[in-house]
Order: structure tokens, then sequence, then C-alpha cells
């Protein structure tokens, strides 16, 4: 079931613009606050209802998943590749450069991620890019951490030892040997990590310092109906089913991943 929830939220963002019945940020405001087509007063051409300036709510939530995904995906593909990187070098080469990364590391983790996020993506200003980039900044250490713990476990075993005697380069070793090793611990990260971006995306755009409007994004979709939320419920009810689905599909993959990854867990 959450391969499918899942499966279906990326088949929505891909093929929005084909899917959506109406455009995502051009409304009628003779169509403002139309309830869902179930409801009394509503109509099944916007079987999800409209918000405040007519626009349906239906489209809004399909091409939000766009805006979700994209950063969800870029942020944890940027975060994860530096991340896994100084993880890298860090354990493998150990001293100097293994305490300076681990600071910096510590550093990232001693400061509240919303308030950091809050005052970064307040600097550089709203907008798809700056997001995407203070979201980044503040995932890495979780990936530099993971991945040199598990470095310095897999540099001492007898096949880099042997690596190291034929003569490989740091560099290959580092690839070829010790990499393949810690994919599987990245892979899970990776996947858990995008719920949490998803939730962050959503957090700041809901604040306003997210997803500018009108572009359409779930938290802000949220954001703009809690001012109705007695009269028009349906403008941040239908948003923020979509962040649970999606959050809790994506949750429990990376909990099925972790399970079938983790060897101690093949036998039970």
């Amino acid at each position: 079931m959450p391969v499918i929830i899942l499966a279906s939220v990326i088949v929505l963002a891909i093929c929005a613009p084909l899917i959506a019945p109406y455009s995502p940020m051009i409304g009628k405001l003779g169509d403002k606050l139309k309830p869902p087509g179930w409801v009394h007063g509503g109509s099944m051409s916007h079987p999800l209802g409209t918000d405040e300036l007519g626009r349906d709510i239906l489209s809004r939530i399909i091409y939000g998943a766009r805006t979700s995904l994209t950063v969800a995906a870029l942020a944890v593909f940027f975060a994860g590749s530096i991340g896994t990187t100084l993880g890298l070098v860090s354990g493998f080469f150990g001293g100097f450069i293994d305490i300076l990364i681990m600071r910096l590391a510590d550093i990232a983790f001693s400061i509240p991620v919303m308030l950091l996020a809050i005052i970064l993506v307040t600097t550089l200003g709203p907008g798809l890019d700056n997001l995407i980039l203070v979201i980044m900044l503040l995932l890495w250490p979780y990936y530099t951490r993971q991945v040199r713990g598990e470095t310095l476990s897999v540099k001492e075993r007898d096949f880099v030892a042997v690596a190291r005697v034929v003569g490989c380069s740091n560099s290959r070793i580092m690839l070829r040997h010790i990499l393949p090793n810690v994919a599987p611990t990245v892979l899970v990260l990776l996947t858990l990590q995008a719920a949490s971006v998803i939730i962050l995306e959503a957090a700041l755009s809901f604040l306003g310092v997210g997803i500018p409007p009108p572009t359409p994004a779930w938290g802000l979709m949220v954001g703009e109906g809690r001012l109705y939320l007695v009269s028009a419920w349906w403008i941040s009810l239908w948003p923020g089913l979509a962040i649970l689905l999606t959050v809790l599909s994506i949750n429990l993959l990376g909990d099925w991943l972790r399970d079938r990854f983790d060897p101690k867990l093949k036998h039970i």
C-alpha cells in the first residue's frame, strides 16, 4: 500500500499538466470558496472544492505534489552526495581532516533546524532554489556522521587490506570497495530524509518563508486555508491529508528498506 500511494503521487507530479483539470494558479472569483462536489452547494466540476480565489483545489494539490517531490528529491540528492563524500573522507583518512569535518557537523547539529532554516530562507529570500539550498545545508551532517561510522568499520576489513597490497589508490578503495558497502545505509537515510524534507518544506511554506505564492505547494495551501477553517475547511484539509499520506508512505518504505538491508533482521 505505501508503494502504491507513493507511486501514485509520483505519477501525479510527473503528469500534472495532463491530469490537472484546471490551471493551479488561475481561478474565477465567481467560483470562490465552493465546497467539495458531494457537499451541498458544491459542484463535481470542482470535486475537492475551490479556494478563496476560485482556484481548483484538486489541480493545486496535483501540482503541489510536483513542488514537494522536486524539493525533496533535489535536497536529499545534493545533501546525500555532499554528506556521503565528507563521511567517506573523514572516516577513511582520519586525523586532522576527520576532526575538522566532524566538528563542522557537530556545529550544524547544535543549531535547531527550523530556526536555522527560517533565518537562512529569510536572508536569501523565498523561492524554490533557495529552499533547496537551505535544506541541503541542513541535512548533510546526518549523512556524514552515519557514513563516517560505517567507513571506520569497513576500512578495517580484509578486502580493503588486500586492495592496499595490490596497489589500489585511496580514491579507488573508497569508491570501489567502501562506498558499495555503505550504500544501503545511505539509501535508507535518503528515503527517510525525503519525508523530513517534505514536512520541513511544508512548514516553511506555511510560515510564509518557503515556496512563494501563487506557486502551488501543500504547506502554502494549508497556510492559506487557516483563515477559513470554519467556513471552508476543505482548503486546508486536502493538502494536509496529501502531506500525511505521502510522508507516511515514505516512512513505511524507509522502514521496509532498513529491515531489508539489515542483516541482523533477516532471520527474524
